[in-house]
């Protein structure tokens, strides 16, 4: 028997709620184990329900989306969070990421892709387009890196060869792109990523991009 995703839902959009809902429960590997209208009932229910991910709407009353993520985050849930929105806004992208949440996708995507993004973020990885990731490092990197910083010294516990695949990760690209520009095999690229998150203390690969851009190593 499959081990099914236990999933929380989180919007103010009682349609949107139930519709997605009933999208869940048709899935034989998802689980919804609750559904919240607003933010703060949403940090209740992740604290009560310990779900395997937490999607939730930026916009919602009481507390916002991004708002509850980074509270539920800094008290160091196993929770994965993935944030929905309506809006293409690279600020909500970023403060998302930054607080630790693991995927950021449009109401407006089809509702298959967004349950493959549920299991996407359930099973450790990050969802966020390579394209977007791109757009982030150029419209922040200038903004946010000191004007001199010293080398991190962690970094110094990375091979060449992940402080290589590091770079790459950083400016956004895939695993399969990573593999093509280096001439290595995917999984090889694979297995570097994982060592190279493990050995800085990274979650995933989104805040190893936000790593390298705020120690200005782009």
């Amino acid at each position: 028997m499959s081990i099914s995703i236990r999933v929380l839902l989180a919007d103010d959009h009682e349609f949107f709620r139930s519709g997605f809902r009933n999208a869940l429960e048709t899935q034989p590997d998802l689980e919804c184990v609750g559904d919240v209208g607003d933010g703060q009932a949403a940090v209740t229910e992740i604290e009560r329900l310990r779900p395997d991910v937490a999607v939730l709407d930026v916009r919602m009353p009481r507390m916002d989306g991004l708002t509850a993520a980074e509270t539920v985050l800094s008290r160091g849930t196993d929770t994965r969070i993935m944030l929905l929105t309506t809006y293409d806004d690279d600020s909500y992208v970023y403060r998302g990421l930054r607080a630790g949440t693991s995927g950021f996708c449009l109401k407006s995507m089809p509702v298959e892709e967004l349950l493959n993004a549920i299991r996407v973020v359930a099973r450790g990885d990050a969802l966020i387009d390579p394209s977007v990731t791109r757009r982030l490092v150029t419209r922040f990197a200038d903004g946010l890196a000191p004007a001199t910083v010293s080398r991190p010294l962690d970094l110094d516990r990375l091979t060449t060869r992940e402080r290589e695949i590091l770079l790459e990760v950083a400016r956004g690209y895939s695993n399969a792109e990573i593999a093509g520009r280096l001439y290595v095999g995917e999984q090889t690229v694979k297995t570097h990523v994982s060592h190279l998150l493990t050995k800085l203390g990274l979650r995933d690969r989104v805040q190893a991009v936000i790593y390298a851009y705020e120690n200005a190593l782009l």
